[in-house]
Order: C-alpha cells, then structure tokens, then sequence
C-alpha cells in the first residue's frame, strides 16, 4: 500500500476511496512498465473520472522478471508526474493512477493468470511487450505453464476463454496492442492463427477467434522517462505518501488506432477532446512520426555526440545543431511526405518543442541502440525520397550518413564513443575501418545490404558525396567539416 508522508485530507480520501471501491476488470493490460503506466493508465484514468467509464485494468507481467509484486504492494497505485512547457512557462502536473485491480504473474500463478480469462465484463486486450514482444517461436503447448512468447499466452488466454463461455460470441474481445512495429495487430493475429495450428486448438476456436475478437493496429508516441531516480527527493516531497513507482512523461500523447464508429462508441476518448485518433487507417500518422519525430532522434545521434552535445535538448539549443536539424526537418523531411504540408509543419514544430522540455532528460547516448537498423527505417527513406525527386542529395541527411558511419569507428578525440548494436553489426564495422582508404570504407558500408535492404553504392553520387563529408569530418571536426560540405555541394548543385 502507498503509505502516508504527512497529512493531506483530500488526497488520503481519495486514497481511501481507491481502495474501498473495486472496479470491475474491463482491461488486461500485458505490461506494467513505464510507457503503459504513463499512457494507458492514464487514458482510462480519465476516461474513468470523467465520463464514469467504470474499468478496472488487470496487469500482466508479461516477462519473468517485472514490477507486479510491487504494484500489487501499493494496491496498484502510482503517481504520474506530467513536465511540459505552456505559454512558454514551465509548468507540472500529477495524477493519482488508480484503475489497476489487479497485478498477476503468470509465472508464478498461472491458473490465476488463466481466470482472468472468464471475467464477465472484460472487453480489451491492450499490450506492450517491446518491439521484441510480438515474435514467434515454435514450443510445445502446455496446460501447466505459460508459453514462452506473448502471442502464445495471449492465445492460452483466448482459447480458456472460448471454452469457459462455450464459444458465445458475445464474449470476444477488442485486443489494441500498442508495440511499436507497423501493423502490430495483424502480426500479432498471424502468430496466434500460427499457435492455434501448431497446438491444434480446433477449426471452432480459430472461427470463434476470428469472428468474435478484433484486432486493430496502432501508433502510440510519448515521451516517458520513467522513474525519476535523479530527482526522486524533489518528486517525493510533492506527495503526502510514498510512492515506489512514480513515473514521469511529457504532456503530449498521440494514440491512433484502427478502427470504426462501434469502437469510437466503446472507447469514447472523443468526449474527453485526447488526443486519441480511430480512423480508418492509420499508415499516414506513422510515416509522419517516423520520418520527423524518429527521424530527427536517429538523425542527430551521432551528428551531435560527435560535435559534443551529451542531450537532445542541449542539441536543439545548439545555435549550429539545433539548426542542423530543423533544416533537416523542414527542407529536407517534410518535402518527401504525402500530407498536407502545414499539418507537418505544425507537427514538427510541436515535436521540436517536445525536444525542449526541460523536463526530459534524453541522453544521446541512451538512444544510441540499434542506430544502424533505426537509420534505415527513420532517416534513409527520407534521404532516398530527396534524392529521387531533386535529382540531388538533401545536404544535412546526407552529413548525417557520414557521421553515422564515423560513429561506428567506435573513437573520436580520443573517446570511446556509445555504441550500442548487436555483435555483428559491430564487427562488420570493425572490418570496414581496416580499409586503408575512407573512400573504400564508405563503399564497403554502403555496398553492405544487410545493412539497407540494397546496395547503396547505386544510389547516384551517394558514395563520392558521403566520403567527402567523411574527409571533411576527419579534417576539421564536425562544425567546420559541415560548413566546408555544404559549401562544396551548394556550389556544385
């Protein structure tokens, strides 16, 4: 239980209200981390409060290793702290998140983890168990334990469900998972139909699963720190309790999902004026956010490690890096999108704001993971887009590439820089460096297709150009290196 610091009336009668009133479980949430707790939590917290949308919400652990046991040591409540910029005045916010019932480890009790199938009033499946969380993996089915990936205990959990309630159709439910890989409801529903196959669950289960549930694809995006360990006194000091699982985000939220006026009727976020969006297809919003908001992040990683920045703030702050990159949004990003341009220009006006907070503590070096694969998704196809409709490549994408491929040397200025990439990537890397010759090491990097899905050394002028910006870098550092490249290009083109 979150146990009381000093007195505060209102908020201890809230508490004790929370706590006498059980709200009946609607919602089995797969995943107690950070990112739901800060957005799901919170969207059906208003939703709750303010229109009496009355759902109680079932944790899941969906790993062996997770947070329920201390949810359920506080009852399932927690703080969100809300940090953001209004009319240019800093400014916070907090909620008491009190809709959790329930925080089951289905490692540790499966059958109860198995009951929470043949609740009555249950309606949604909502997840978020990690790009990784939606894979495939052949195993055995076992009636004793919980399989090994999420599609296959969320298809234990469906076909207990299809036997308790004697396949009823009226017993399907609305399952919106929230991973963020494209089309991550029909992946998820491809797998299940795998499992149901490999575990020969039944013709009448597989029609029941597909008729009676349904899968809607989605796009999540805010900012979530997390736990604020930094500033854990600052944030204690705020609360008339002790809160082990405060979590802190941005203000903004943006969750677009699939779907049609029958869910718009059951999630009803349209009364509350969120920022929750049920359109028909949501494919415009993610290439929108990918291409600005994760573009932009990938982008400036590198570029700005190498330069000196340690933060995403201090890199849009940067009268040369904070340029650099709204260039690289505005005229080299957007001109690529197939939406309404003032609509991007508003968006990436907001994200950059986002990057400002104050609030947000992103350091490069913790959005360093993986920068080759989130290069090729969030950045390349803007660069390629450029290039095919200019006939000439975008200057600051382009000097992006370059330092991105001088990232992966693994040192500058003596430092050992934060590479984070599985063994082979790192290895490939290792390898390219040994050429003697910048020229030959840009052309193995580009020439390597595991890397891009094509070998970009057929991209017109792409490996004379990215080498130059790579000499240029060598010779002058990244400020003069840029200026020096852009210089050289402006003049050509």
């Amino acid at each position: 239980m979150i146990t009381s610091q000093h007195t505060e009336q209102k908020s201890l009668n809230r508490l004790a209200i929370n706590l006498s009133e059980k709200l009946p479980i609607k919602i089995v949430q797969f995943g107690e981390g950070n990112f739901l707790r800060a957005f799901i939590g919170y969207a059906f917290q208003r939703l709750n409060d303010e229109i009496e949308f009355d759902a109680g919400i079932a944790v899941v652990q969906p790993i062996e290793k997770g947070l329920v046991n201390l949810l359920n040591q506080q009852d399932g409540l927690y703080t969100l702290f809300m940090n953001g910029i209004r009319k240019g005045e800093e400014f916070q916010d907090k909620l008491l998140i009190s809709n959790i019932v329930q925080g089951v480890n289905p490692y540790e009790d499966f059958n109860t983890y198995l009951e929470l199938a043949k609740e009555e009033e249950l309606e949604f499946i909502i997840s978020n168990t990690t790009e990784a969380g939606i894979a495939y993996k052949l195993e055995e089915y076992n009636e004793l334990k919980p399989a090994d990936t999420f599609p296959g205990k969320l298809t234990q959990f469906l076909y207990t469900r299809f036997q308790y309630f004697q396949g009823n159709a009226d017993k399907g439910l609305t399952i919106i998972p929230c991973e963020l890989i494209n089309h991550n409801a029909d992946t998820l529903r491809g797998i299940i139909l795998k499992y149901i196959e490999d575990w020969d669950l039944g013709e009448a289960f597989k029609t029941w699963m597909l008729t009676n549930n349904s899968f809607h694809n989605t796009l999540v995006d805010r900012i979530v720190p997390g736990y604020p360990r930094a500033d854990i006194d600052h944030y204690n000091s705020k609360l008339p309790y002790v809160d082990k699982l405060i979590v802190t985000a941005e203000t903004f939220l943006l969750w677009v999902i699939e779907g049609d006026e029958r869910l718009k009727e059951k999630l009803p976020f349209h009364k509350l004026g969120m920022n929750v969006k049920i359109v028909d297809n949501m494919q415009p919003y993610r290439t929108r956010k990918v291409r600005i908001l994760n573009g932009a992040h990938t982008g400036m990683v590198p570029f700005s490690l190498l330069f000196g920045n340690e933060t995403v703030k201090e890199t849009i702050d940067n009268d040369f890096t904070g340029v650099f990159i709204r260039d690289a949004v505005f005229d080299e990003i957007i001109p690529t999108l197939d939406m309404d341009k003032e609509e991007l220009r508003i968006f990436a006006d907001d994200v950059l704001d986002r990057f400002r907070n104050p609030f947000i503590k992103h350091q490069l070096a913790d959005i360093a993971l993986n920068s080759i694969a989130k290069f090729k998704v969030r950045v390349l196809p803007s660069l390629l887009a450029f290039e095919s409709a200019n006939s000439q490549l975008p200057i600051n994408l382009t000097f992006s590439f370059a330092c991105l491929i001088r990232f992966y040397q693994g040192e500058w200025k003596g430092k050992k820089l934060p590479i984070k990439d599985s063994e082979d990537v790192i290895s490939m890397f290792n390898t390219f460096w040994n050429e003697p010759q910048i020229s030959a090491v840009v052309e193995k990097v580009l020439g390597h297709e595991a890397f891009w899905g094509q070998n970009l050394n057929l991209v017109d002028s792409l490996t004379d150009t990215i080498t130059l910006a790579l000499e240029e870098i060598e010779k002058n550092g990244i400020k003069d290196g840029y200026i020096n490249f852009r210089n050289q290009l402006e003049v050509k083109n």
